[in-house]
């Protein structure tokens, strides 16, 4: 049986060339030189170097999913999407993740939790948007709620404030009514709980300008009532009562508008 004559470290940290009967025959990890206990002069036959060159394949495959998850933590089918995307045999992958799993450095649970507390502390979105995209990373339904309990009710509160205090300032523009349906449903947009507005509701709604409503209900009522020019009488005060509810106005300020303008509008 040939004999291993010497193992050459590589320049490469980790790795090491095989030669036996003093040719160049295979290079090797480490682990693997560890795992086989291989030394200078021992022998070994065919069947012996497939089975060590195999492994290498694993060990390399699994060393560059530590690089991989050298950058930031991953769930599990981002780690499983990356090794399918680095063609690895598909034997290699069960022993792969079974070893990560048990160095605890692929763990859903964990990831959930540091993913929730990195939204908590960096963004505005809401549990439900967070629930989402752990879903969409594959994490069990357990192991997420297990992480929302991160965003504690108070840190809701308190960011669905932020947002809705964000959302007014962009909609001020706005009939009031119509200012709170869309800060509304901008905060379950970005996944608040229709209950939420209701708790932070009064702490976050604006006081009213009325002298700024005024105008606005102004400027869109002669606007509107020029686009319905084509109809003629109570057809026409209907349809332009109609479009003004849509944009959020009070129908009795419409209506008021209306009696005051009466005798420039016939």
């Amino acid at each position: 049986m040939p004999k291993i004559s010497k193992i050459e470290v590589q320049k490469r940290p980790g790795r090491y060339n095989i030669y036996l009967d003093d040719k160049y025959a295979f290079p090797v990890a480490e682990s693997v030189v560890i795992k086989f206990r291989l030394v200078k002069g021992m022998e070994i036959d065919d069947e012996q170097i497939k089975e060590i060159t195999t492994a290498d394949q694993q060990a390399q495959a699994y060393s560059k999913i530590l690089d991989y998850l050298s950058y930031q933590m991953r769930s599990e089918s981002e780690v499983l999407k990356k090794l399918k995307d680095l063609e690895t045999p598909e034997e290699f992958v069960p022993p792969i993740m079974a070893k990560l799993r048990e160095q605890r450095l692929v763990d859903d649970r964990q990831y959930a939790i540091a993913f929730v507390r990195t939204m908590v502390a960096t963004s505005l979105k809401g549990p439900g948007v967070i629930r989402q995209q752990l879903r969409l990373k594959k994490v069990g339904e357990n192991d997420i709620e297990a992480a929302l309990e991160e965003f504690s009710e108070d840190d809701i509160r308190e960011h669905a404030s932020k947002l809705a205090t964000k959302l007014f300032k962009r909609y001020a523009k706005q009939p009031t009514f119509m200012q709170e349906q869309k800060v509304r449903q901008g905060l379950m947009t970005k996944g608040y709980g229709g209950d939420v507005f209701e708790q932070i509701k009064y702490d976050v709604v604006p006081e009213e300008d009325p002298e700024q409503q005024e105008d606005l209900l102004k400027e869109q009522a002669e606007k509107i009532w020029h686009r319905y020019r084509r109809y003629a009488g109570m057809d026409r005060q209907r349809r332009f009562k109609q479009a003004m509810f849509r944009k959020g106005f009070d129908l009795d300020a419409v209506q008021h508008w209306l009696e005051e303008n009466d005798e420039s509008l016939s």
